[in-house]
């Protein structure tokens, strides 16, 4: 059976993660279902040029936001995994506190209570004690708290490099080989 993976794209600074994470998927053959948050769509308009439904097409399936009747609200549809890229702390706090109100939730709590890995790439930065308090939750719960830190020994030169070497990391974490992602070697 082709992989298939769930990617979430919220409102989080940070949009060009999700889009490229769903452009390297599909160069691994990973079937991909995206779920759009609506601060997602504005987002994107904002950070990026690409148009939200630019970014639907480079997906094989598209669900609304509040289709909680949609296949992947179900344990029963089985995928390798979910990323929540970027992650915002609305939806972490959601997710953290199974408060399952729209899709995106609902499928990562679906994905956590399945056992399947669940990657929140949470994109806020300074944190308080409450953003540490949510990450921890969802920590717990079985979530991989994935911050889109950049890795410097592939010695990036543009921001897409930085990206891409990300992105690449976090398919790797996720079980999905890749050639986003530079491999250390050693010295």
């Amino acid at each position: 059976m082709q992989k298939r993976v769930i990617v979430a794209i919220t409102g989080a600074s940070g949009v060009i993660y999700g889009v490229r994470a769903l452009e390297m998927l599909k160069l691994a053959e990973v079937k991909t279902h995206l779920v759009l948050s609506p601060a997602a769509r504005l987002t994107i308009s904002q950070e990026t040029s690409w148009k939200a439904s630019q970014v639907e097409r480079l997906a094989d399936v598209v669900y609304k936001h509040q289709d909680i009747g949609a296949a992947i609200a179900s344990g029963s549809f089985v995928t390798h995994g979910m990323l929540v890229i970027p992650c915002s702390v609305k939806t972490l706090s959601a997710i953290a506190n199974s408060y399952a109100d729209d899709l995106i939730v609902r499928a990562a709590d679906v994905t956590l209570k399945e056992g399947r890995p669940l990657v929140l790439v949470v994109r806020e930065t300074p944190l308080h004690r409450g953003h540490i308090r949510l990450l921890d939750l969802a920590a717990q719960a079985g979530a991989i708290i994935f911050p889109p830190v950049p890795a410097f020994y592939g010695a990036p030169h543009t921001l897409e490099d930085v990206v891409t070497g990300t992105v690449g990391r976090i398919l790797l974490r996720l079980g999905i080989d890749n050639p986003g992602y530079s491999h250390w070697e050693g010295l």
